[in-house]
């Protein structure tokens, strides 16, 4: 699985973080951003939560 992140759209609510904080984490620059790949089935799963739930859809996930 391979997980992007639209920065542009990002609305900095921090769902994606506070899902699945092994894979996002706001940045410095208050947007949210993918800082590790998802490579358990744990991650894989919190990714696609997160991408769901996502209010702006900036969050893509290809498997």
């Amino acid at each position: 699985m391979h997980v992007t992140i639209d920065r542009d759209g990002c609305i900095s609510c921090g769902l994606c973080e506070s899902t699945c904080p092994d894979v996002f984490r706001i940045a410095e620059d208050g947007l949210a951003e993918v800082h590790h790949q998802p490579d358990t089935p744990e991650q894989q799963d919190g990714a696609r939560q997160a991408a769901g739930g996502c209010p702006v859809s900036v969050i893509h996930t290809d498997c």
